[in-house]
């Protein structure tokens, strides 16, 4: 009796510890459909297919007026492009346009704003053009060499990723210049790509897989390897970090957290 007790447990255990433990941190899907999603300081702001805006509050999917097809938080506002790629901000809620074209835009920086348009070229608008007291319709907006499709700030760096996927780390990005210095390609492929509030780096790859950048730190901001994030599934399209929960949103819409992926 011993001894079938004994191998039960260590059956048990090698169970265990083939589903990685993954069990103890499952990631949880929250009611609604978006297709793209953004988060920080404990903001959520999402669009869906019909390029309707949303923002969480109390638990609960609030619509927000106005369309568009992508959006995102950070310590420079809230802004959004819609589908004829125009700019807006969102100002004493109501939404602005802003002068200029963009397909994608980032509000992650350090009050300072990144994007690419519809030909993969690639801005930024440095802090002057984004704080509230020199708040303006037609900013300043930086062209910076090389071509991408999605490009992300956070605290300490700014990443991209082009139209084959390949990764690129942007040199000296700050909020007086953000334009930085030069690109260094990074080892791996993601689809995109998005630098969290406190300088996490995660991304997609066209399978769908969810990657996080290890070694990151304000010595090494480019940091060391990528690591695949397994419990998250591989049917994710797009991601996004903060205070330590990563919020997916999957190729049929759904929407999932994982407080420790």
């Amino acid at each position: 009796m011993m001894m079938r007790m004994k191998r039960l447990q260590v059956s048990l255990l090698v169970q265990l510890l083939l589903t990685g433990l993954s069990s103890a941190d499952p990631c949880t899907e929250i009611p609604g459909s978006l297709k793209q999603i953004d988060v920080s300081n404990g903001q959520v702001f999402g669009v869906n297919s019909a390029d309707q805006i949303f923002t969480l509050y109390e638990n609960s999917w609030t619509q927000i007026k106005g369309s568009l097809k992508h959006i995102s938080v950070g310590p420079a506002g809230i802004w959004g492009v819609n589908s004829g790629d125009n700019i807006y901000r969102l100002v004493a809620g109501n939404w602005v346009q802003m002068a200029g074209a963009l397909m994608q835009i980032d509000a992650g920086g350090d009050q300072f704003i990144s994007g690419v348009n519809a030909q993969d070229d690639i801005f930024c608008l440095s802090k002057s053009g984004t704080i509230p007291a020199k708040y303006q319709t037609t900013p300043p907006w930086e062209n910076m060499e090389g071509k991408l499709k999605y490009h992300t700030c956070g605290p300490r760096s700014c990443w991209g990723v082009n139209s084959n996927d390949d990764i690129f780390y942007r040199w000296d990005s700050t909020p007086d210049w953000c334009q930085g210095s030069s690109w260094q390609q990074v080892e791996g492929k993601l689809s995109m790509i998005e630098v969290g509030t406190e300088g996490t780096v995660y991304g997609v790859n066209a399978q769908g897989s969810v990657f996080r950048r290890e070694g990151i730190s304000d010595n090494n901001p480019i940091g060391t390897s990528w690591s695949q994030v397994d419990s998250c599934g591989n049917n994710i399209k797009h991601v996004s970090f903060d205070l330590g929960k990563l919020w997916m949103v999957t190729t049929d819409d759904r929407i999932l957290t994982c407080s420790t992926c």
